[in-house]
């Protein structure tokens, strides 16, 4: 049995530092990368990987052979997504009944959502290993992308900040459709002329999206942060400051 949820551990700077080291790239293009592909986050609230369930793929990996009786996982086109998130799961779980290894390479995962039909050139034996050393932290998701883009050729073009050629290798040849190309423009450019993530903040975020509050996980201080925090504070009898002081750093991170 597939193990789809484990740690979910929050990135580090460690990992960030080994990630650009290894790519030679600037921080703010990767971080356009990952707000584009997954909104900043890798992980679900109960720790699962993001993902999205893409029918097409099992389409071709199965050869059709389930469009008639399960059209909304098979199909010959993209789409039938329905809502985010859990959801997609749902979907997974319908295709893992049918055919456990075409229904994971069928799916795009974690921080920067790439399909499970790349596990091999990733350095993965099967698809389900994949599947779960990205369920450990996003760490092991951000190191996959850099493999990724060094597998692809795409090294030099995000050092170049190529974005249209980026999005037509990385989203397809109908990047243009949803305008990704122009979505890792403005985020970059957002990037390099402001504040970077701050990689504790967003750790903290993520691990207080894990006890259920509804925030970005953006490395950003804003009233929703605060307001989680606040109450994440009184709940565990913390001194009600809003802030990530010390004794509320030490409960969230242990």
């Amino acid at each position: 049995m597939v193990e789809f949820s484990a740690a979910g551990t929050p990135l580090t700077r460690r990992d960030v530092d080994e990630v650009l080291d290894l790519i030679g790239a600037e921080e703010a293009a990767l971080w356009a990368v990952l707000a584009v592909e997954t909104s900043g986050s890798g992980f679900l609230p109960d720790r699962r990987s993001k993902i999205l369930f893409e029918r097409h793929y099992f389409h071709r990996l199965t050869n059709g052979r389930f469009d008639a009786d399960h059209p909304e996982i098979s199909a010959k086109s993209a789409g039938g997504y329905g809502a985010a998130g859990a959801h997609q799961y749902d979907r997974l779980r319908i295709a893992l009944q049918l055919d456990e290894a075409a229904a994971l390479q069928s799916a795009s995962w974690g921080l920067g959502q790439i399909m499970g039909s790349h596990f091999a050139k990733l350095g993965y034996a099967t698809p389900v290993e994949m599947v779960e050393t990205f369920a450990r932290s996003e760490g092991e998701q951000l190191t996959a992308i850099a493999k990724f883009l060094i597998a692809e050729g795409l090294v030099d073009v995000i050092r170049e900040k190529n974005w249209a050629h980026f999005a037509r290798v990385y989203n397809g040849p109908n990047y243009a459709i949803n305008r990704y190309d122009e979505k890792l423009a403005s985020y970059y450019e957002r990037y390099k002329n402001g504040p970077l993530p701050d990689l504790t903040l967003r750790a903290a975020q993520l691990l207080l999206v894990y006890e259920g509050f509804k925030i970005a996980v953006d490395g950003t201080f804003g009233p929703a942060t605060s307001a989680a925090l606040n109450e994440y504070q009184s709940r565990n009898n913390l001194p009600v400051t809003g802030q990530l002081d010390e004794k509320t750093s030490a409960a969230l991170f242990t």
